[in-house]
């Protein structure tokens, strides 16, 4: 083709096209083979070319692939429902299916504010939300988030829910070290619903591990059980962004699970159709329910290919193909290994600062200077020519944010399929250490100084 005619995330690159996939692998055109080590956006959880799929997708294209919700329901939009019920833990029972995680983290937006109303409570409409957090791209999703680069274009649009530091332990706001810390982060949430006046608060949203604004920053322990006694306290619902979290990537179906609290919403997405068909959904507990089940009956929001049967039958699949298969089993394993391999690259390359995450949902942070933290100068693009870098040697990581500003530090993802193989993560640890290797002798050439 002389010119493209598809608006693609930067205008003035060249891609490569995409041939196949299979397993942990993708091949271009002209037969150059990826590891694929972020699962694309954090959602090819089970690998691409998975036989099981392709035939559960064959098989409902031919019965029926679309109705509208309104006025036909479907078997396998309800078994999904089910299923998904089955799986979670507490009584979240109820699944509205969407089409992306920005869908879904709006709908839980909604609902939340909705559960107020129908209790007689119509004041109750601000959601709270962290800063370095991402919820989505849509207006309402994105007013939620915590995430400066995404959000400067549209501030006139957007309402100002970020109101709290994140639990960013490697560079904790307060101060603090694991020993000493009193959870003076979720302590914030507590003396922002105090400021703002929890009589017009109705929910509060976080990621249980922060993903593309911050890199896989993870709490420490107690955190989480903090943050829903303060929302208890408040009488705050508590959302659980598990759109990059949920279906297994830190080794439970939802990651709130490590640390003992259940939502009252969960926002699934991203490895709910491990990328076989777009499907979201918002996963409500019976508790929200109630007042809505008394009153108008009725949630309001809505899309039209909302639980269609093709996509509902794709995600079946893909829970059916992780239960069979018992992948949930390894992830920890499988984390721990990889994990280990990169704190042995962490020895030999300065500019890693911080290893984190849980399960195959790793975050690199990239400093300057490890001693002082300090982020690199924007001027050297690190985030942005790592990932070059790495898929010009064959390797796809996932860039992400970093730094308490949301935007002066790098960082990157590394979440391959929970498929993967011990020799195919021994073999990623290869490409990236050759990346390493590129990025040092570049960053060596600009005057960057790398005591070893």
């Amino acid at each position: 083709m002389e010119r493209t005619y598809l608006i693609k995330p930067a205008l003035d690159e060249e891609y490569p096209i995409v041939s196949y996939g299979k397993g942990v692998y993708l091949y271009d055109l002209d037969g150059k083979q990826y590891l694929d080590a972020s699962s694309g956006a954090v959602t090819a959880n089970i690998g691409h070319g998975v036989e099981e799929i392709i035939e559960a997708m064959k098989e409902q294209s031919e019965k029926i692939s679309f109705v509208y919700r309104s006025q036909f329901s479907s078997e396998p939009a309800e078994k999904l429902a089910e299923k998904i019920a089955l799986s979670t833990p507490g009584d979240l029972n109820w699944s509205f299916f969407v089409n992306s995680g920005s869908e879904a983290t709006e709908t839980a937006m909604k609902v939340a504010i909705q559960y107020w109303q129908e209790k007689g409570f119509p004041l109750k409409s601000k959601i709270l939300s962290r800063w370095v957090s991402y919820h989505g791209i849509t207006l309402g999703a994105l007013s939620m988030s915590g995430h400066p680069g995404r959000r400067s274009r549209f501030v006139p649009l957007l309402a100002d829910f970020p109101n709290v530091s994140p639990p960013y332990c490697y560079r904790c706001p307060f101060n603090q070290t694991p020993e000493s810390c009193k959870y003076e982060c979720a302590q914030e949430l507590d003396t922002a619903l105090s400021r703002i006046g929890p009589e017009s608060v109705a929910a509060f949203i976080a990621e249980p591990i922060v993903g593309a604004a911050g890199g896989c920053i993870t709490p420490p322990k107690g955190y989480y059980k903090k943050v829903k006694e303060i929302c208890e306290t408040h009488n705050v619902l508590f959302i659980a962004d598990e759109v990059m979290t949920g279906f297994g990537r830190t080794g439970t179906m939802l990651a709130s699970e490590h640390w003992g609290i259940i939502p009252d919403i969960v926002c699934l997405g991203k490895g709910m159709g491990a990328g076989y068909a777009p499907i979201a959904a918002t996963v409500v507990s019976e508790k929200v329910m109630e007042p809505i089940m008394s009153g108008s009956k009725q949630i309001m929001s809505g899309h039209t290919l909302s639980a269609n049967p093709q996509s509902a039958a794709v995600a079946l699949a893909v829970m059916e193909y992780l239960e069979n298969n018992n992948l949930f089993a390894d992830v920890d394993s499988k984390g721990i290994y990889l994990k280990n391999l990169i704190e042995k690259l962490r020895v030999q390359y300065p500019f890693i600062g911080d290893i984190r995450g849980k399960g195959l949902l790793l975050g690199l942070e990239f400093v300057e200077d490890r001693e002082t933290k300090q982020s690199f100068s924007k001027e050297f693009n690190v985030t942005s020519r790592l990932v070059k870098i790495a898929q010009s040697l064959g390797l796809l990581v996932y860039p992400a944010s970093a730094g308490l500003d949301g935007t002066s530090g790098d960082a990157i993802i590394i979440a391959p399929p929970l498929t993967i193989t011990k020799r195919e993560i021994e073999e990623l640890v290869r490409l990236l250490e050759s990346s390493m290797v590129q990025l040092k002798q570049e960053l060596v050439k600009q005057g960057v100084k790398m005591d070893d």
